[in-house]
């Protein structure tokens, strides 16, 4: 018990300031940098990719295909974020109320930091939206496939903000504060250089992990398709953005809606949570009328074409209802109706007839025999009334 207590005594009692922010390269004309925040933005990529990819390939799609998607869809999603950014936090950019005094030079730099997730989110599903059509896909299953990689990219490129002290909460006196150097141009002025605040990046990193676990989960439970799980991961990381974002400190653009003014990020979280709700809803009460299947419509493989009919059996055709009721479904529905008549045996009904099953006797050399009673093949007599088996009580 000493030993544990020794132990927690000798824990920081705040999250100590990095001493490292990226590295350079020496090159022939000076040197290139590599910053901290872009490697954590780049590793945020690769584990998210790979996690979708397993996901992706699981479900039957062409080889190589999410690679297509990516190619579009990531520097879709970077432009996409840093505007999202300068709008969000324009004063850097265009100066106080837009007055002219910001350095639209900045703009670019975005290894200084400032990805908005709205942006990089709506431009990057433009980007696979396109990837998906060159590679034959639907966006939802793209989508449903990634929405955990996505959570996982995020939870790993929010270290950039540690790397770069930027993005965090209000002074705090709990023992995981956030230790920022007082020199650092993001340090609030005015405060004590020992103060410490709420590591937002580390509560964002946690809730999105946490997210990936239940996103996996309730996808693995409910086998969820046509966009609804992304609709969950957007509903879930709102939910966390709204009061991980409400303890924030640093500038951003104020609105004010029904009398309460807060950072434009909160009412987007609000409004985006609300509209995928509604749209989570309305897909899962929509009845689903097309097989399951992650190809666009004439995209689907040959050997795929089996398997999507089959795996669709809630649309499968009724072509039968024999007398005692039970119904005989077909998942093939190139079967032709005649062809159906034309497996089933002869009937002869009418007026004081009872209708008998009719046998027939194959001989190698003279063809079918039918038996006696039974109406010879090509008699002019016998006339098929044409309906389905079972709807006149016959079988």
């Amino acid at each position: 018990m000493q030993t544990v207590l020794h132990a927690a005594a000798m824990l920081p009692a705040s999250i100590p300031s990095p001493d490292w922010s990226g590295f350079d390269i020496p090159l022939p004309w000076g040197s290139l940098r590599i910053h901290a925040y872009a490697l954590c933005i780049l590793a945020g990529i690769v584990v998210g990719l790979w996690l979708a990819s397993v996901r992706w390939n699981k479900r039957g799609t062409p080889e190589g295909s999410l690679w297509d998607i990516a190619i579009w869809a990531i520097p879709f999603g970077i432009i996409g974020g840093r505007l999202y950014h300068v709008f969000s936090s324009p004063d850097a950019y265009f100066g106080p109320g837009f007055d002219g005094t910001g350095d639209l030079s900045l703009i670019p730099q975005i290894q200084r930091g400032g990805l908005g997730i709205w942006g990089a989110v709506l431009l990057g599903a433009v980007g696979a939206w396109i990837g998906c059509r060159r590679a034959g896909v639907k966006l939802t299953a793209f989508l449903d496939a990634a929405a955990p990689g996505l959570l996982l990219a995020q939870a790993v490129g929010r270290w950039g903000n540690y790397f770069n002290q930027e993005l965090f909460g209000g002074p705090t006196t709990l023992p995981w504060g956030l230790q920022i150097d007082a020199d650092n141009a993001n340090f609030p002025a005015g405060m004590p250089a020992d103060t410490l605040f709420h590591p937002t990046f580390l509560y964002e990193s946690l809730w999105n992990i946490a997210g990936v676990v239940i996103l996996l989960a309730l996808d693995r439970k409910f086998n969820f398709r046509r966009g609804r799980l992304f609709w969950i991961y957007a509903m879930y990381y709102t939910l966390g953005r709204v009061w991980i974002e409400a303890m924030r400190i640093d500038d951003a653009e104020q609105i004010n809606l029904f009398g309460i003014t807060t950072r434009l990020n909160v009412w987007t979280s609000i409004v985006v949570f609300l509209a995928a709700l509604i749209v989570f809803v309305v897909l899962g009460l929509r009845k689903r009328d097309e097989p399951d299947t992650p190809y666009l419509a004439g995209h689907i493989p040959a050997e795929k074409e089996g398997d999507a009919d089959a795996g669709n059996g809630e649309d499968a055709e009724l072509e039968a209802v024999p007398a005692h009721g039970k119904s005989i479904r077909h998942s093939d529905k190139s079967v032709s109706d005649s062809e159906s008549r034309g497996n089933l045996p002869d009937n002869q009904s009418g007026p004081g007839h009872t209708s008998a099953p009719t046998e027939a006797v194959t001989d190698s050399s003279v063809g079918t025999k039918p038996v006696k009673g039974s109406p010879a093949a090509g008699n002019p007599d016998h006339q098929d009334s044409g309906s389905a088996p079972g709807t006149d009580g016959t079988k």
